[in-house]
């Protein structure tokens, strides 16, 4: 085995040798002694039962070649051979603390970057000058899944598209000719820049998390300057914007943003969005950060509470002429801002009877834990906010309730168990499965008093973690209907674990539903599904590579309540002829469907005439499906989208153009009658009242008691 080793070192370093750099960077011995615990670490506490082998050692090469060039725009598959001499060996070196491998590689990989880099600054003027935006060509939609380019002349022909995409992107967004290059050079420029930036702890990190995900999407390394990021994270005392970023690819993705943050109260900022350039202040320059590390785009994000930054995103499908600018006024994400929050609607049911539903808004399962350590009785949290607004609304004389967990990425466990608890009489919530098969269950332990009403519950597929365990505890007790989509997904537990440098976030256990099945991956699947404009490849933990499969366990007694079972075959019935009447929910369907065609396009074409003419039928179909819900609802109809978006001039979060975001945000201050004609608009809300009251009419065990004389 020694032998095997050091011949294939020395193919690799020869190979490599004249290539390296002047200055070149190399391991520290503190990072040999953190890779060493890292492996330790990861076979022995984590979840899955996983060794980091030869052939974990070839998925190992591949993420690491991968997350140094995603888009294949620097290696060729020469460079791939190469390197292939190392696919079995990187197990044998990492146990010994040996990460010479890494920075061989990444010198590599810098050596043609820059010049690549330096090739397409020197020529940028040039190149910008001299393309025929008439020839019939396309650049592939998704470059990550492309394969590596057999010789330069694939790759210099790839690079020729790119820029050609580039230029074309800027010229369709109305960017003055003379900007255009010099627009391009500052963005090649800065990728040069942050190029020179790397040092020996960056270049670590990437090889670190190239072997952490192998055994999941959750499980990571963190470097000490992402440790000390993640500690503000938790302790919720970030100044910024409340979204939560990682990097994919050349870009920065939005994977959530948090409920009540600014983002969220000031924008339509969403999930799975791109971030291409952040300005600092009301008329800052915009400066580009396709291709910057993640650290970097967040300390231009976050910032002084009270300032504004002003963010350039585009839709997941990354048409950069496709822009749209949000203008964000930093602030901190205060608990009670996130807190819960209720409302009654009136509805008539099919009786003609009016039914009073009071709605409770929950954001995320919270906790004030430094007031519930020091035992301060008045802390704040969930389950406490909720069972208040419970007995107000029992005192309006509702007739049913609904909770609203849409967007409520979790939280606390302990209150995902404390608000569960507020609906049934006695019984377990959860079970927790630790890495040696050991079950926990938690849950109310005690009889007392609940609500005790007709009950649906609303997630989407943001809904995750403890939202996940509270849907699902009502859904397998038959205590409440579950509409909506199906949730995120996130079925497992993660802790952090000190290493000789930074820190490993890992996998230690998974949830489990009461009757056995996980939350893992599947999610909780709804009672009733409601149609959703977020697509499933995009958001999830299904989206997400090597993500833990979803499995079960042994299911756990407990009470039904009957609620649901007996009755939902009607209630679905009735649904979905109202839903097949309802103009917002055809709506919904028409534009995922549109959505879903336009993101399912494998290649993007570079003449302008055609991608023109492709921008503008989307728009007409865009107007034609916004026109006829309108004619539906009685309202006039639009003779453009601006009609819609509104004057750019008139709002700072809009440069025009067509995109893929939806649910424009209100401002906590908006006008009253703003707020009010939102929430008639929300047609899943509505449909989830009158889904409780056909409930109610059909009398279910549950269901019928507050309606019994």
């Amino acid at each position: 085995m020694v032998a095997r080793v050091l011949m294939a070192l020395a193919w690799v370093f020869l190979s490599l040798s004249h290539h390296s750099h002047a200055t070149a960077l190399t391991p520290t011995e503190q990072q040999s002694e953190t890779l060493r615990a890292l492996i330790e670490k990861l076979e022995d506490s984590h979840y899955v039962d996983r060794r980091y082998n030869d052939a974990m050692s070839r998925e190992h090469l591949n993420s690491y070649l991968e997350r140094l060039d995603p888009s294949h725009l620097y290696f060729t598959a020469r460079d791939i051979d190469n390197f292939d001499q190392l696919a079995t060996i990187l197990d044998d070196q990492g146990r010994t603390g040996n990460v010479a491998a890494s920075f061989d590689i990444f010198s590599r990989y810098e050596e043609l970057a820059r010049a690549r880099l330096d090739e397409v600054i020197d020529t940028l003027d040039v190149r910008v000058d001299g393309f025929d935006f008439e020839v019939d060509e396309f650049i592939a939609a998704d470059p990550t899944e492309r394969d590596w380019a057999t010789n330069e002349a694939e790759l210099d022909d790839r690079w020729r598209k790119r820029i050609k995409n580039q230029v074309l992107g800027l010229r369709l967004a109305d960017k003055a000719a003379d900007d255009i290059a010099p627009t391009l050079r500052k963005r090649y420029e800065n990728q040069r820049l942050r190029l020179s930036q790397y040092n020996a702890q960056d270049v670590f990190a990437v090889y670190a998390n190239a072997l952490t995900s192998q055994f999941g999407p959750h499980t990571s390394y963190f470097s000490p300057r992402r440790a000390e990021n993640f500690d503000i994270d938790m302790k919720l005392s970030l100044e910024g914007i409340g979204a939560v970023l990682q990097n994919e690819d050349e870009y920065v993705k939005v994977v959530r943003v948090v409920p009540a943050g600014p983002a969220d109260k000031q924008s339509n900022l969403k999930a799975a969005e791109l971030i291409v350039a952040v300005g600092q202040g009301d008329e800052g320059p915009m400066v580009d950060v396709i291709g910057w590390r993640l650290d970097d785009v967040v300390d231009l994000v976050r910032g002084k509470k009270g300032t504004v930054v002003r963010l350039d995103v585009m839709p997941a499908a990354g048409r950069s002429d496709e822009l749209r600018r949000l203008s964000i006024v930093r602030n901190e994400v205060r608990l009670e801002e996130q807190a819960a929050q209720s409302k009654v609607i009136e509805i008539n049911d099919l009786a003609g009877k009016k039914r009073k539903i009071g709605v409770i808004d929950v954001p995320a399962f919270y906790l004030d834990f430094e007031a519930y350590r020091q035992g301060n009785s008045d802390f704040r949290s969930t389950s406490r906010d909720v069972a208040r607004l419970v007995n107000e609304l029992n005192e309006e004389g509702v007739d049913g309730l609904v909770i609203d967990l849409r967007g409520n990425g979790g939280g606390s466990l302990r209150e995902a168990n404390e608000l569960t608890g507020l609906f049934i009489e006695y019984g377990p919530t959860v079970q927790i499965r630790g890495s040696g098969s050991r079950v926990w269950r938690d849950g109310k332990r005690r009889r007392g008093p609940y609500y005790d009403g007709p009950m649906a519950v609303m997630i989407d597929r943001l809904s995750a973690s403890a939202s996940e365990i509270f849907a699902g505890a009502l859904q397998d007790y038959g205590r409440a209907i579950v509409v909506g989509d199906q949730s995120f997904g996130k079925g497992t537990v993660q802790t952090l674990l000190d290493l000789p440098e930074g820190q490993l976030k890992i996998t230690e256990s998974k949830f489990y539903r009461i009757s056995g099945d996980s939350t893992q991956h599947r999610g909780v699947i709804p009672d009733i599904r409601y149609p959703s404009l977020l697509q499933h490849d995009e958001i999830g933990e299904s989206a997400l590579d090597k993500a833990l499969d979803w499995d079960r366990i042994s299911p756990i007694r407990h009470k039904d309540y009957g609620a649901v079972s007996a009755i939902l075959p009607t209630l679905i019935a009735k649904h979905t002829a109202r839903a097949n009447q309802d103009p917002d929910f055809q709506y919904i369907w028409d534009q995922k469907t549109l959505a879903k065609t336009i993101r399912g396009a494998e290649t993007i074409p570079l003449n302008q005439a055609t991608r023109v003419e492709q921008r503008e039928a989307q728009e007409r179909q865009y107007l034609a499906i916004e026109n006829t819900r309108r004619i539906a609802k009685g309202l006039p109809t639009l003779a453009s989208l601006d009609d819609l978006f509104g004057d750019p001039e008139e709002k700072d979060n809009s440069t025009g153009g067509t995109d893929d975001l939806e649910n424009i945000g209100l401002d906590a201050d908006a006008d009253a009658d703003v707020e009010a004609d939102d929430d008639e608009q929300d047609a899943l809300i509505t449909e989830t009242a009158r889904i409780l009251a056909d409930a109610i009419n059909l009398r279910g065990p549950i269901m019928a008691r507050i309606d019994t004389p």
